[in-house]
């Protein structure tokens, strides 16, 4: 049975071939740095994979898939957590990986102290932009499996209108044939991020390297202190987040774009979004998705309600 066999439709999901095999990175990638959260330097590597591996974290042999089966809800960012290990702030690195086409990778996870079993993907300037150079400068191959054959890759396509929402928050995803972004924030607080829409063509990877990802966080400066009394952001500085304050304005200028918090929301939601990835397939829905003042734990709701409406492999 063909991999296109293998996937169910069912009647919110249909998956479709790309008409594209699944591919890989072409050599090993090695980044270190700083981490957001904890403060501390943890080191990434990037590793080719086999054809229906996917991409999986490797933190002390401790495997864990990039799927929203181990997302868990935390203040932020986005959590991956198996067997008592967890993967903090993955998602620049997934977003970076889903939209290069990076379908299969082992991503091993190194950290300073080895009796903690957490460990945080750095966050660099605050964008996807250093993974998105690290992958275009190793490049990328078609991926195999263990008998030397291609795999095609799959894409999941919404059939109907589907949507979750917290409060006044929503999400939502409309039958499509290409795969479009919309995404609204809104901060009445803060006059100088105010309200933002920022509309995508059809997402590709051309389009993401070049308008989504070196869009950086972003925080309201009367946040930090008590962000940081909650433990959260002991790495953040002027160097890693655009930090705007409600009586004086953007305190690091000047944004890459004017609607820039706002791309930043879609790089997050194109992360969290890739968590419905499988065996190699593409994660996010080919759809026109439809965002307002969303984040990581709405995101992953939608992630979680797609995947409770499809036919397991």
């Amino acid at each position: 049975m063909t991999l296109a066999a293998a996937f169910k439709s069912s009647k919110l999901i249909s998956w479709k071939s790309t008409g594209r095999l699944q591919q890989t990175v072409a050599g090993c990638i090695e980044r270190t740095g700083n981490t957001l959260h904890s403060g501390e330097v943890s080191t990434v590597k990037l590793w080719p994979e086999l054809a229906g591996k996917g991409r999986y974290f490797d933190f002390r042999s401790n495997l864990i898939p990039a799927s929203v089966d181990f997302a868990e809800e935390s203040p932020l960012c986005t959590t991956l957590h198996k067997d008592g290990f967890r993967i903090r702030t993955v998602e620049h690195l997934i977003s970076a990986l889903e939209a290069a086409g990076v379908d299969n990778c082992r991503i091993e996870m190194q950290n300073l102290d080895p009796k903690v079993c957490e460990v945080e993907v750095p966050i660099f300037d605050g964008s996807a932009s250093e993974w998105v150079k690290a992958i275009e400068q190793v490049g990328l191959k078609v991926a195999t499996d263990q008998r030397g054959n291609s795999c095609e890759k799959m894409a999941p396509y919404v059939n109907e209108p589907v949507h979750v929402w917290r409060k006044d928050s929503f999400v939502a995803a409309f039958p499509s044939q290409k795969v479009h972004i919309t995404y609204g924030i809104d901060f009445p607080q803060v006059h100088a991020i105010g309200c933002q829409w920022f509309s995508s063509a059809p997402l590709d990877s051309y389009f993401y390297s070049e308008q989504i990802a070196s869009s950086r966080t972003f925080c309201v400066y009367e946040q930090v202190e008590q962000m940081r009394n909650s433990g959260l952001i002991k790495g953040g500085s002027l160097d890693n987040a655009i930090v705007c304050s409600a009586s004086k304005g953007w305190l690091n200028p000047p944004l890459r774009f004017p609607d820039e918090p706002c791309r930043h929301k879609v790089l997050d939601l194109i992360g969290d979004l890739s968590l419905f990835a499988q065996f190699g397939s593409q994660g996010l829905p080919v759809a026109h998705i439809v965002a307002y003042k969303g984040g990581h734990a709405l995101h992953t709701d939608m992630v979680r309600q797609l995947s409770y409406n499809q036919e397991k492999i």
